[in-house]
């Protein structure tokens, strides 16, 4: 379930056993105060919550424990942190081969758990949290094997990172809360320069409500100013640039970069990723921002409409064989910042002239 359908479970009822799972924090801590709020009585909060953590703690420990009453707490939650501890790894998996379920854990081991999970301890709420793991990429066979691992617990929370879409209406919502005025491109530079990143979020959109407040509306340069990381936001102004083909305010962008010290490298690896995603919208015949965004979310790249537009300027500008060009150009200038040469900046204006 997704921490929203959580957080409306608990109005119901709290269940015994829980598996957190996800590098999204801010939606962690929301449920976490909730389900604290919800599985624990005033009278119980001092004592009633045990952390643990499963990198330095046995499953073993973590389940005696729930079976356990407190002489000081009623009710209690139990929270083990880095569940993907308790799996087994190195030595111990070729020590547990002849002894091990299909998920590559010892019997033992879920075996237990299973039980529990079965005959849970009267007030006790155990709540098992991984962390570390992303849904996608190398990662997502790592959190297929902690939810094969603790396949038993029945209640699974995806704390899933924002989409762009999400983020825009935390946004919109935060801003409205603290009477702060943003327009949607200043909104979309936010996503861009934050990466959707909740918690981040939060806090530049309480640090801008802080610094206006509510004397008037935020600007782009509000969050060059105060945003970090907002220097980014001049690259994207680049490729834009270069995406009109556009020689004279690439070169005005380009020359802002060297002036607030951006490092070059970075800037032409965000231009090497604006000409493979445009080559590739060429090649499937995508021909609007609503095409690309569909087809590369699809893919499991993400992909915001700000970002698909500009995708959708670059390839309408350029034709496939000068996409190509352009990337066999960018190979070219990163060999060339690794080399002895003038300077970064002379390299790529050398880009720009070619590529405009």
């Amino acid at each position: 379930m997704t921490a929203d359908e959580f957080l409306r479970s608990l109005q119901k009822q709290v269940a015994p056993v829980y598996l957190f799972l996800g590098p999204e924090n801010f939606d962690r801590e929301r449920c976490r105060k909730a389900l604290l709020e919800k599985a624990l009585p005033p009278e119980d909060r001092a004592e009633g919550l045990t952390r643990y953590d499963l990198d330095e703690t046995d499953l073993d420990t973590v389940l005696d424990d729930a079976q356990s009453m407190s002489l000081f707490a009623s009710n209690r939650v139990i929270w083990a942190g880095s569940a993907e501890g308790a799996l087994p790894r190195g030595r111990a998996v070729a020590a547990a081969s002849d002894d091990e379920d299909e998920g590559g854990a010892p019997a033992t081991a879920i075996g237990r758990l299973a039980g529990y999970v079965k005959n849970p301890t009267p007030g006790i709420t155990l709540v098992f949290d991984c962390s570390r793991y992303e849904f996608e990429g190398d990662d997502k066979t790592k959190i297929q094997r902690v939810q094969k691992f603790y396949s038993a617990v029945p209640v699974q929370v995806e704390l899933q990172p924002y989409s762009p879409a999400a983020a825009r209406k935390l946004i919109q919502s935060e801003a409205q809360r603290l009477n702060l005025r943003i327009g949607e491109a200043e909104i979309e530079m936010l996503i861009e320069v934050l990466g959707a990143d909740a918690s981040r979020i939060l806090m530049e959109i309480e640090k801008l409500a802080l610094f206006l407040s509510g004397e008037r509306a935020v600007t782009e340069q509000d969050i060059v100013n105060l945003v970090p990381n907002a220097r980014a936001s001049t690259i994207f102004s680049l490729v834009a640039a270069l995406g009109r083909n556009d020689r004279t305010a690439s070169l005005e962008s380009l020359d802002v970069l060297v002036r607030e010290g951006e490092y070059l490298p970075m800037a032409l690896t965000f231009l090497g990723t604006q000409f493979r995603l445009a080559l590739v919208a060429k090649e499937a015949g995508l021909t609007n921002a609503g095409q690309i965004q569909a087809y590369f979310s699809k893919q499991g790249t993400p992909m915001w409409r700000s970002r698909a537009e500009q995708v959708q300027q670059t390839l309408s500008s350029f034709s496939r064989e000068k996409l190509r060009e352009a990337l066999r150009k960018i190979f070219e200038t990163d060999k060339a910042l690794r080399d002895t040469r003038p300077d970064d900046r002379t390299v790529m204006e050398q880009l720009v002239l070619a590529l405009t």
